[in-house]
Order: structure tokens, then C-alpha cells, then sequence
């Protein structure tokens, strides 16, 4: 708790004191603009373009089409715009397809979305100027395990997952981090997803003695097991991951339930005043929107960098840390956020709120 008041004080700090840019950028948006993804992509747009204001910088929209056949045009598109950096790319296909003549031209790209490992070992590999604002691959196991050992160490707890290839990776590489700490959950299960009860699984639950259970299912899953457990009486905390910052299912979700997720940048100090701006300017900062508006703001810091030091602009991004409105960012050697992005939230009056401090969680 003292370190998270700590940090949001520097970061309060930073943000005033930070000049305004010298200089705007002119900043290449890969979004989708029609098709299914287009709400997502029109998120990325607004984002950008609402920070891209501030201090006169330029928003060249191209449009993503996340498929091979266009990734040619959306080379072309890219190279033509003249742009110093890219940022947006919700698919893998666009990056895999432009990442070579990005490099080649010296435009840095900026992911919000693509989680892939394998592409940014190859990014490493080919020396791609490509940093990813999404987290990685491995982020949101260990802040589960992070939270299980710091919270849960002593308790008797309970991992189950629904058989899907991801909950089923994800509850995996949970136990076997456990394992190596010498942490073993005395209930494993997998159980039937979107079933419109659980009630045999929490009753298995409670004979196995299990009170912290960790689940890797979806929120709707989630949502139902918590709701059969109060109609049993049973006293189970439950953790989830990341699937559980989802729309509100047909059962909603029950307060108090945990989730290691993303927080809402939205209503943290640092991004309120922004968010708020926004809405005065009809843009509601939901998903996309304050990433989009982050990364268009640590571009123009990292500019100004690069014309201090007379460096490219890759190496000024990877210097970092920027004050934005997702906190304090920088990159590590692998161009991934040098902090892990996701913590602890806990369902509260229809939202996700920071969790409680350790002495008052469950």
C-alpha cells in the first residue's frame, strides 16, 4: 500500500513538472477502421488523437486489416505516410508483415495489444525496433503466483481451470511456480465451463478443505461458482485472471471476488483528470482509448530525448522512464514493460477496485 501512495506522489510529481514538448510527432495510428474490430480500432484513434492534441502533434490513420492479403497495402500505406513511429497494431499478422520495413526505414513500433512471445523473440533477434505496451506472455502468471505467495502462503488453497488451452496454460504454469517454492494446493480440479451451475464443484471444493481457490476460467464461470458457493454457505475466496475484466455476464459477479488484472487508468490519479477531459469531449476512455493516449505521449517525450542526445528515437523509447497515464513506463532489454503491468483488484459495487491491503483481505 505505502508503495503504491509512493509512486502515484512521484508520478504526480513528474507529470507537473514535465515540459511540454518541443516539438509534436507525427505518429503512424494501425487500427482497425471497419469490420468486426472497428470499435476497438476506433479506440486506438481517439485515444491517440485526443493526446496528439496537446502539443500539435500529427495522427496518420492507416487502416489494419489483420490478414495476409493486406499486409503488402499496409506496408506501402506505413512507408508513405512519413511517420516517425507507429503505434496501435492490434493484430500479429500486421506486425509480422511490417516490422522488417519499419527497421529498415528506422519507425519504431509500438503494440498495444499483440501478446506473442515467439514475435517478440524474433523482433530481438532481427534487432526490430519494436516495444510492446501490452503485457507479455508470462506477466499475468506470475502476478497470480505473486499474489497466491504473498496473500495466500498459509492458507489451503485450490487451483481449477475449465479445460480450454489457455486456462489450462495459465493454471499449469501457476502450479509449477508453486511447486518450486514448495507450495502444493490441496485441490486441483477442471470443471465444465458454461454450465448454469457449479454447485458439485464447490462442495468439492469444501470437502477438500480448500477456503483461496484460484480459478482460470472466464467471468462468467467465475461468477456462477461464486454465486453457488454463498447459496451453499461455503467461505471461499476466489482469484482470477485477467478473463475476469470482461463484460457482465447473465450472473453477475459477486463483490469481492479477485482478480489479477489490468487496472482502469481511467480512475486512477494520474489518468482521472484525462479521462475526465475526455468525456467533456464526448470520447468515453474505455478500453484502447488511455493506452493509445499513453503511448502517443511517451512518443513525444521520447523525441525530445532523442534532440537532446542527438540519438534515434528507438534508443530515446528504450531509455524511458516517461510519466503517462498508465504510470511510470520504460522497457527492458527485451522491450517489454520493465514493470508488470497487471495487479490486484477486487470486485466492488459493479467495477473492479484496487484490493484491499493485506491486513483487511480475506
Amino acid at each position: 500500500m505505502l508503495r503504491s501512495i509512493v509512486t502515484t506522489l512521484v508520478l504526480a510529481g513528474l507529470m507537473q513538472a514535465m515540459p511540454a514538448a518541443a516539438a509534436g510527432i507525427k505518429v503512424a495510428v494501425v487500427a482497425p477502421v471497419e469490420g468486426p474490430f472497428a470499435p476497438l480500432g476506433k479506440q486506438i484513434v481517439d485515444g491517440a488523437s485526443f493526446k496528439a492534441g496537446d502539443h500539435g502533434s500529427e495522427i496518420v490513420v492507416i487502416p489494419e486489416t489483420c490478414d495476409a492479403a493486406g499486409s503488402e497495402a499496409l506496408t506501402k500505406a506505413l512507408l508513405a505516410a512519413g511517420a516517425e513511429a507507429a503505434i496501435g497494431f492490434l493484430c500479429t499478422e500486421s506486425l509480422d508483415a511490417t516490422l522488417p520495413a519499419l527497421a529498415e526505414a528506422g519507425v519504431p513500433a509500438i503494440t498495444l495489444s499483440v501478446r506473442s512471445d515467439i514475435l517478440m523473440e524474433d523482433a530481438l533477434k532481427h534487432k526490430w525496433p519494436l516495444f510492446r505496451l501490452a503485457p507479455s506472455g508470462k506477466a499475468e502468471a506470475d502476478a497470480i503466483v505473486d499474489t497466491i505467495v504473498s496473500r495466500w502462503k498459509d492458507k489451503p488453497i485450490a487451483l481449477v481451470d475449465d479445460g480450454t488451452i489457455h486456462s489450462r496454460e495459465l493454471v499449469e504454469g501457476v502450479r509449477a511456480a508453486l511447486a518450486e517454492i514448495g507450495l502444493t494446493p490441496v485441490f486441483s480440479d477442471t470443471y465444465r465451463p458454461a454450465q448454469e451451475q457449479q454447485i458439485n464443484l464447490v462442495r468439492r471444493l469444501v470437502k477438500s478443505g480448500a477456503t483461496h481457490v484460484f480459478t482460470g476460467g472466464d467471468r462468467q464461470d467465475t461468477a456462477v461458482i461464486a454465486r453457488d458457493a454463498q447459496g451453499e454457505g461455503a467461505d471461499l475466496v476466489l482469484l482470477g485472471g485477467d478473463a475476469l475484466n470482461a463484460a457482465d455476464p447473465v450472473v453477475p459477479l459477486v463483490d469481492g471476488v479477485l482478480a489479477v488484472t489490468l487496472p482502469d487508468a481511467s480512475i486512477s490519479p494520474e489518468g482521472t483528470p484525462f479521462a475526465d477531459g475526455m468525456r467533456a469531449a464526448g470520447i468515453e476512455p474505455e478500453g484502447y482509448v488511455m493506452p493509445a493516449f499513453a503511448a502517443v505521449a511517451l512518443l513525444e517525450q521520447a523525441k525530445d530525448r532523442a534532440a537532446e542526445e542527438d540519438k534515434p528515437l528507438a534508443e530515446a523509447i528504450a531509455k524511458g522512464p516517461y510519466p503517462t497515464v498508465l504510470g511510470l513506463l520504460s522497457f527492458n532489454a527485451a522491450h517489454e514493460r520493465a514493470e508488470n503491468p497487471y495487479r490486484l483488484m477486487q470486485w466492488q459495487d459493479g467495477r473492479f477496485v484496487p484490493a484491499a491491503a493485506e491486513g483487511n483481505n480475506p
